[in-house]
């Protein structure tokens, strides 16, 4: 795993600084012992989002002053959450990390009831005083996935298993299609939803429904490498996320989006143990480390690798913004104008496909 503080855009230093902007801190001074706590929404095992999770967990515990950590899998996104989350906070953890979007109520409802812990929501967006979010920009390494994507495929039929029609996949979707067009025009995403995070059978079954139409190129928001090893069954290549899934296709596997989630969790951890802990949420990019690609598949050209590296460099440094205009959306009207860059709010909110796109949004 890369370290957070070994990224060049970044130093330790400053990556507390972005924590500590704002706020009130849970503890006015002085250096504190960590004892943590973290909510699963599925089991370790599932290779994805949760295995990255716990990769992140893993690094922040080598850290000196964090006495103790504590695990629980496979918590639903009901009433159940909250009652993990207190019984956390009851045993003595003072640092609550809840890994799922739809913990959120849950996680701010236990916030209340703990003032004196800091507890760390995962994509939501709902703060108090000991309460805040992180997420990355997941969105600039899905379009890099896409340019891989479109330079690969030959049947021009690309298939996206996605969970849930909410904004972090929608805006995921978007990128991915955004890069899979700047290098293939004539190309499309074809989208076919799980409603679940977890589910490897149907996960799996889906990628084989968008390969059955014609999809080369299997693409994926899902917790599991299902639609990986679909994709190598059928002889098919494949784009992963969450954790470099190429073990379970390596026939298959170009690259993934992938999460270092060590980067948050230990400048967390710092920032909470020396004090200077705020409620300023987090929402870092690729120049953090904190998302990226997974290694190529020896099946990746050199000369696309070189290209999505130069595209990678240009959102490192600002000078490229995925959702500049002019982008039109599946109707082919214009979504984002000419000269415009959708704002952090406007991302966080997107609820609508950009061209070339094939699928429909739940309402």
């Amino acid at each position: 795993m890369k370290k957070w503080f070994d990224s060049p855009t970044i130093t330790f230093c400053a990556a507390i600084a972005m924590i500590a902007g704002c706020g009130k801190p849970a503890e006015e001074s002085g250096e504190r012992r960590l004892k943590a706590g973290f909510v699963y929404i599925s089991p370790v095992g599932d290779a994805g989002w949760t295995y990255a999770h716990d990769q992140g967990r893993a690094e922040m515990e080598k850290l000196p002053y964090v006495e103790s950590v504590r695990t629980v899998e496979s918590v639903a996104e009901t009433a159940d959450a909250t009652r993990v989350m207190t019984q956390l906070a009851a045993q003595g953890c003072n640092l609550i990390f809840a890994t799922s979007y739809g913990y959120m109520d849950q996680t701010a409802a236990a916030a209340r009831q703990f003032p004196e812990v800091v507890f760390m929501h995962c994509s939501g967006h709902k703060t108090s005083p000991n309460m805040s979010t992180y997420f990355g920009k997941m969105y600039q390494a899905r379009y890099l996935s896409g340019l891989v994507a479109g330079k690969m495929t030959e049947t021009d039929l690309i298939g996206y298993v996605a969970a849930h029609p909410i904004p972090e996949v929608i805006r995921g979707i978007n990128a991915f299609t955004l890069g899979v067009k700047k290098v293939n025009p004539e190309a499309k995403v074809r989208v076919v939803w799980t409603y679940t995070w977890f589910d490897p059978p149907k996960e799996r079954q889906a990628a084989v429904s968008l390969i059955e139409v014609g999809a080369d190129v299997i693409a994926q928001h899902q917790d599991t490498p299902g639609p990986q090893q679909a994709a190598e069954e059928a002889g098919k290549y494949s784009i992963g996320y969450n954790v470099d899934m190429a073990r379970f296709a390596p026939r298959a596997h170009l690259t993934g989006a992938v999460w270092d989630w060590g980067v948050v969790y230990t400048a967390v951890a710092e920032a909470v143990h020396g004090g200077t802990w705020t409620n300023r949420p987090i929402w870092w990019g690729i120049e953090t480390g904190l998302v990226g690609l997974a290694p190529y598949g020896p099946m990746v050209p050199d000369e696309i690798r070189q290209m999505v590296e130069e595209e990678k460099q240009k959102i490192a440094g600002g000078e490229l913004k995925i959702f500049s205009g002019p982008v039109r959306g599946q109707d082919g009207e214009i979504v984002i104008p000419a000269g415009k860059t959708l704002s952090d709010g406007e991302l966080f909110s997107m609820s609508y496909f950009v061209e070339g796109v094939e699928g429909e949004i739940p309402r």
